[in-house]
């Protein structure tokens, strides 16, 4: 066989197992009672999954925006929607009052996707060669955040933001990046060589994160 045609012959091999794999079952409702595995939780008992497992009512209570980024987000990963579980997929809601922000962060196991329903915001990430890509999104406008990338929102108008967030994994993840900095347990002398920020600005930065030493 010529390399084209072993190529070829892998593709289609892996579309009809990965076909015959998803026949086997059609979804598989998380039994949050075990602990969760590489491939995600295990199913459910089929006689206790109901219609209302497929249906997510959180999004009616946001929580409130009265916080230090002036931010409430509301997600729905697997822990608070067993469905999606071994789906791909989880959703989340967001509200930032005017000055509000979502912090740099990354989401290291999957990729996201906004949608701005109401007021303006300025998105961005930053790519691996760091060039930073961003944008001013108005309402019913719409970004894509890779997979791993750092990135963030900022509320641009003078109305309450909101947005509709989707992610390619029923547990994406997060990872604040100042908190990850200045939250941790690494002592300041080290952290001053690896982040080249002197050593008294980063106390005072440890202070402020919960960090120690």
């Amino acid at each position: 066989m010529t390399p084209l045609q072993v190529f070829l012959f892998f593709i289609l091999f892996s579309s009809s197992s990965s076909s015959k794999a998803d026949l086997l079952q059609d979804f598989c409702v998380a039994d949050l009672n075990f602990p969760q595995g590489l491939a995600g939780y295990p199913c459910k008992s089929l006689s206790n999954v109901t219609v209302d497992d497929f249906v997510f009512t959180g999004f009616r209570n946001p929580g409130n925006t009265s916080n230090i980024n002036m931010l409430s987000i509301t997600p729905a990963f697997v822990a608070q929607w067993p469905a999606v579980n071994g789906l791909g997929i989880s959703v989340a809601y967001v509200e930032m009052a005017p000055g509000g922000r979502v912090p740099v962060h990354t989401h290291p196991g999957g990729t996201e996707l906004i949608v701005v329903t109401e007021g303006t915001i300025i998105a961005g990430f930053i790519s691996s060669s760091n060039k930073a890509y961003t944008k001013k999104l108005e309402a019913f406008e719409a970004m894509i955040f890779p997979q791993g990338l750092l990135h963030f929102q900022v509320n641009a108008g003078s109305v309450k933001a909101k947005l509709l967030v989707s992610f390619s994994s029923p547990n994406p993840g997060v990872q604040i990046i100042s908190t990850a900095l200045f939250g941790n347990d690494l002592s300041s002398e080290i952290l001053e060589e690896v982040s080249s920020i002197d050593v008294a600005e980063v106390k005072k930065l440890k202070a402020m994160f919960g960090g120690t030493n």
